[in-house]
């Protein structure tokens, strides 16, 4: 049998003897014993003095301005301009350049390092002459005609004074009459006389415009003496015709009176004009002479005008006709971008603004064949074809007012109301419709038979884009 040993109970030693027995344990035991030991036991840090503090705090603050002035250097050591190795080097302009979309004269020059002035001097164009991508302008090299025009500016006055037979200029785009005439030395109220032009006269691209009177002196001062008594008798320089004058390209009611030495004022009378009437090219006129019927009793003259007013069978009221010819002859004497630029302003702007591409280039070709100086006898303006009520709702769509005689205001109008119609519409068919027969008559009456025709014209137009 086993019994199991009582474990022996040892009395736990007293702290003396751990004092005693510490004696033989070596260094680094004691060290840890020392850490072990309640942290009251450790003598309490000196609190550094408040003056030696201040003192301190001083003396570094005095060493980090003493270094920040050691790092700082000097103003009239810094050149105020970067030296030539360091500037980063433009590139050569090249002879000519092709305008891309949001390009200015000025940055263009500014690219290339040049003078503003003197790229639009050698293209000969104004400050505010407008210029559309793809256009060619050149940076380099000397402009064709004003070096001969200036070294022959004194043989063209000789030539016109001796022979009264002057030179012929044809008008380019950008061109002014003032400074036409001072590129070949003459003045411009010499121009204004041997062309029959004023100071509102408009000249457009292709426009030939004489530099020299047939039989008039070349002298100005000649020419003041003798003016007023020459064109004061109307029976002398009654015209020859029939009494009649037929508008030219760039003519004025002043300048038509001048040459047939009759007064404004018995012009606008016959004709039944005022100041501030637009005449046309083509229209006639009724010039008054010793057996010229009275005025109170003569009929307007005949007109030809630019716009008709009948379209498809049907006659539009005579304002809104008035309105498209006066549009069209504004649209006649500005310049506009060619057919391919206007295809891509067309393009660029309905990417822009969210809508298909292919789908607006169908409407553009349909609606004008991509000709912004298209007008119809509903007065639908330029590339698009945007009647003025359409457009005033297009300036609203966007955000501000647009102009349908701007190409590129007239491309956004023209996209701004097919993407209102994509969206609001049920479907594509019903949009295009929309855009030809109006929304409203299509949500109450259906498409007319002419509608479909258009929506199916749109629809194949459209695959010629894709």
């Amino acid at each position: 049998m086993t019994t199991s040993r009582a474990s022996q109970h040892h009395p736990r030693p007293s702290l003396p003897l751990i004092a005693a027995t510490t004696a033989a344990l070596p260094a680094v035991v004691l060290s840890s014993l020392a850490v072990a030991q309640p942290a009251a036991a450790e003598p309490r840090a000196r609190a550094v003095p408040a003056t030696l503090a201040a003192a301190m705090r001083a003396q570094a603050k005095a060493d980090v301005t003493t270094a920040l002035k050691g790092s700082l250097i000097p103003a009239a050591s810094v050149p105020a301009a970067l030296p030539n190795a360091l500037r980063p080097a433009k590139a050569a302009p090249p002879a000519q350049y092709t305008i891309a979309r949001g390009d200015t004269i000025s940055a263009v020059a500014g690219r290339y390092g040049l003078d503003t002035h003197a790229v639009l001097k050698l293209n000969n164009l104004q400050a505010n002459t407008i210029i559309y991508p793809g256009q060619k302008i050149k940076l380099t090299g000397s402009k064709a005609a004003p070096a001969a025009t200036a070294s022959a500016s004194a043989t063209v006055k000789t030539a016109t004074a001796a022979s009264g037979t002057g030179s012929v200029y044809i008008v380019k785009a950008g061109d002014t009459l003032s400074a036409i005439a001072a590129r070949h030395g003459v003045g411009l109220s010499q121009v204004f006389k041997w062309n029959g032009l004023g100071m509102g006269s408009i000249i457009y691209p292709g426009q030939k415009i004489k530099l020299g009177g047939g039989s008039t002196p070349a002298a100005p001062s000649a020419t003041a003496q003798s003016a007023p008594t020459a064109t004061r008798p109307a029976p002398a320089k009654t015209p020859a015709s029939s009494g009649s004058y037929t508008i030219k390209a760039g003519d004025t009611l002043s300048g038509i009176a001048a040459r047939n030495g009759v007064r404004l004022s018995d012009v606008l009378s016959a004709n039944r004009l005022t100041m501030s009437s637009i005449i046309y090219p083509g229209q006639k006129l009724v010039i008054p002479g010793a057996s010229t019927i009275a005025p109170a009793s003569s009929k307007p003259a005949a007109t030809t005008p630019l716009v008709p007013s009948t379209f498809l069978g049907f006659t539009y009221p005579a304002a809104v006709v008035s309105s498209a010819n006066q549009n069209k002859a504004l649209l006649n004497a500005a310049p506009v971008p060619s057919r391919e630029q206007m295809k891509s302003i067309v393009a660029d702007t309905a990417r822009r603004m969210g809508v298909d591409a292919s789908l607006a280039l169908a409407f553009a070709y349909q609606e004008s064949g991509f000709n912004q100086r298209a007008v119809s006898p509903a007065n639908a303006i330029g590339t698009m074809q945007v009647i003025p009520s359409s457009g005033r709702w297009a300036s609203d769509l966007v955000g501000r007012n647009l102009n349908l005689l701007d190409p590129y205001d007239n491309a956004t109008a023209g996209v701004a109301i097919i993407r209102q119609l994509v969206n609001s519409s049920a479907d594509l068919d019903t949009a295009v419709a929309g855009y030809y027969q109006g929304q409203y008559s299509v949500s109450q009456n259906g498409m007319f038979e002419d509608t479909k025709a258009y929506v199916a014209a749109i629809k194949a137009n459209r695959t010629l884009f894709r």
